[in-house]
């Protein structure tokens, strides 16, 4: 297997609870809470591992907050790098309202980075970077960092001969697809708001894949759509991978699972469809956890023994 390394810059502590009814100005019980080290890349990494892998997880830590973040990361994966900044660690909290089934997720401000921070984080990938090595490049950019940081990411793995991956939206995936990167998967939300097109017709989806590889933006890329599965286009043509039918208990990682499955299987060599069957695999799987679980390999080995059989 290629080496594999994922950068988050603006990761958070993920918790998640449960609660009966939400209710505005009471004072809501909630139930079994759980702490987890979210945010895309570190996600990443931690599927790569429950699936056999390994991954080396480059994350941004700071402040009270990130002390506990860095402990429940360490405990749980090996090869972690952490990048001391100044600010502090955001949050993230997850509660499913147990009465309707529903799901809210708040999102709490990220830290504000200096220019030495996010420069620093460059030298750091380079040094780390080497020919044939997938860089995952995930998640949203904390404040401070600018809109091309992802662009600059991928300069530095095209000069290594490294394969850049870039899961990210708005202008920070707009500057990575026009420097040109190895793979890109955005959701239909995020390719929409980046074209401007619709969408709504497997057609009209065909057609923007299409231009973004005729553009160079990028040798693979993977829209994903949700309830509908995933399509994929490359240098050898466009296909579409259905999604099995599941019983969702969360939405949250579900994404990050499906790119970490991608991801470990091309870089043991597998071909894009197999990987491709995996990924969808991963992410039905991660809807089966509840809250900021992701998904789990026994899942996801049975939900891949179906989809291939």
């Amino acid at each position: 297997m290629q080496a594999i390394i994922t950068l988050t810059m603006n990761p958070a502590l993920d918790v998640s609870t449960s609660v009966d009814e939400v209710v505005s100005t009471d004072k809501l019980r909630c139930s079994g809470a759980r702490f987890d080290p979210g945010g895309g890349g570190v996600n990443v990494a931690r599927v790569v591992a429950r699936l056999g892998g390994r991954a080396t997880a480059l994350f941004a830590v700071g402040g009270a907050m990130g002390e506990v973040y860095r402990e429940l990361l360490e405990a749980e994966l090996e090869g972690t790098q952490a990048i001391e900044i100044e600010g502090n660690t955001r949050q993230s909290f997850n509660v499913n309202e147990g009465s309707t089934g529903k799901e809210y997720r708040f999102v709490l401000e990220g830290p504000k980075w200096q220019d030495t921070e996010w420069r620093g984080v460059l030298d750091r990938v380079e040094e780390l970077l080497s020919d044939g090595v997938y860089l995952v490049a995930s998640g949203s950019l904390p404040d401070g960092v600018p809109d091309d940081f992802m662009a600059r990411v991928a300069r530095l793995a095209k000069r290594a001969g490294a394969r850049c991956v870039v899961d990210a939206s708005g202008a920070a995936l707009e500057a990575a697809l026009d420097e040109g990167v190895f793979l890109v998967k955005p959701n239909k939300r995020e390719l929409r708001d980046l074209t401007g097109a619709r969408l709504d017709s497997r057609e009209e989806q065909e057609d923007v894949l299409r231009r973004i590889l005729e553009d160079d933006g990028a040798e693979v890329v993977v829209l994903s759509l949700g309830g509908d599965g995933a399509l994929f286009n490359s240098s050898d043509g466009i296909f579409h991978l259905p999604a099995p039918d599941v019983e969702p208990r969360s939405a949250v990682g579900a994404g990050d699972s499906f790119l970490a499955a991608l991801i470990s299987r091309l870089a043991d060599g597998g071909s894009l469809e197999d990987a491709g069957r995996y990924a969808v695999a991963a992410g039905a799987a991660a809807l089966l956890s509840e809250g900021t679980e992701l998904c789990q390999a026994e899942d996801v080995e049975r939900v891949y023994r179906k989809l291939s059989s």
